[in-house]
């Protein structure tokens, strides 16, 4: 994709091959996707429609207007932001894609979907914007994710959903505040193979709540993660000890939906969840340990504290049911200074000595989050 164009070169990429060196051609979700694999970490496979595709879609044809609707944006008003966004989205949604950009993607697919070992893959089509995963920035949440999305022809339109989603008017007031000029904004699309989740959820490898870097949070819900990322439920809550990874408080939910695929409209839907689940917890110990260990060497490994989407396979065996679905820098305290409450230096090494000499104190009851 280096230096392509919208009708030469290669306009796609398995993630494998993707770092964060290419943030500008991948966006930073899929860059950062790209790494975990590299690394070892058990991500679904998948492969991006790279920014160049973007940049050439719009520079044979609705470029031009596009540039002058974003001139046209005046003010802050929310009714104003909404209209332009819906006009920008038409003209994206609505525009022919060259003959060149829809061969590659179609190609990319099909190679996909032999790799699984199905005819027509299932896919979740993720934007990958190049302002994502910005450590002074929180641009996560402003783009789209498709899931559960089959055929060559699903996959053109939500690609051409998941550009357009470039400007709804959250993210375009977003940029607003922050400073940051529409016209820099570039999106690839991520093509992943789906992962039907018995449960889901996000973490962080501090406590979102404090600041506190010595402790793991996880966040679970039933079903597909949008539930808890967009916050339509109160999750399942595991605190995890980062050092020890003992799990030292949850509270488990009354969790009252999910998104579960329908079998009869083949798609994902927003579902009650069944009385008999509503208040069982979403994961195992077992799993809540290993999540919280996989964090922190997905931490390790970027250097700075993580925000992290993963799934559980309703299909797999543990351990391999868990995957990781996403990370992230966490925004809200790698710019400040923690909280007082942190272990003093030493802390950790000598609460391992005490607990190998049987003396540590008992961290295991369940208590609530702090």
């Amino acid at each position: 994709m280096r230096g392509a164009t919208a009708g030469a070169a290669q306009l796609t990429r398995p993630f494998a091959a993707c770092g964060l060196g290419d943030i500008a051609l991948v966006g930073g979700k899929v860059a950062r996707l790209g790494e975990l694999i590299q690394a070892g970490f058990p991500v679904p496979p998948g492969f991006v429609l790279g920014t160049d595709a973007y940049a050439g879609f719009l520079g044979s044809g609705p470029g031009a207007q596009l540039a002058s609707m974003l001139a046209g944006i005046m003010g802050d008003d929310p009714a104003a932001l909404a209209a332009a966004s819906r006009r920008i989205r038409d003209l994206i949604e609505t525009s022919p894609v060259a003959d060149a950009i829809a061969e590659q993607l179609a190609l990319s697919y099909r190679r996909l979907a032999r790799a699984m070992g199905v005819d027509l893959a299932c896919v979740a089509v993720r934007s990958s914007a190049t302002s994502e995963c910005l450590a002074t920035h929180s641009f996560a949440g402003q783009q789209e994710t498709c899931l559960w999305v089959k055929g060559v022809d699903a996959l053109l339109a939500r690609t051409r959903q998941c550009w357009s989603s470039l400007f709804t008017a959250q993210a375009l007031a977003y940029r607003r505040s922050v400073g940051f000029p529409p016209e820099r904004a570039l999106i690839a699309v991520g093509v992943q193979a789906m992962v039907d989740a018995k449960s889901a959820g996000v973490l962080f490898t501090l406590n979102p709540g404090n600041g506190d870097p010595s402790k793991i949070v996880i966040e679970a819900g039933w079903g597909f993660g949008e539930s808890v990322v967009a916050g339509e439920v109160d999750p399942d809550r595991y605190l995890v000890d980062k050092v020890t990874l003992h799990v030292i408080g949850e509270t488990i939910a009354d969790k009252a939906c999910e998104y579960q695929v329908d079998g009869e409209l083949d798609a994902v839907c927003k579902m009650a969840v069944p009385a008999g689940r509503r208040t069982a917890p979403c994961l195992s110990t077992r799993e809540v340990v290993a999540l919280a260990a996989l964090a922190k060497r997905v931490e390790r490994h970027f250097g700075v504290p993580q925000d992290i989407e993963w799934a559980i396979d309703r299909h797999a065996a543990f351990p391999g049911n868990i995957v990781l679905l996403q990370s992230r820098p966490e925004t809200t305290w790698n710019t400040r200074q923690p909280r007082a409450d942190t272990a003093r230096p030493g802390a950790a090494v000598n609460y391992v000595m005490r607990a190998l000499k049987g003396s540590a104190p008992a961290n295991n009851a369940k208590g609530a989050m702090q």
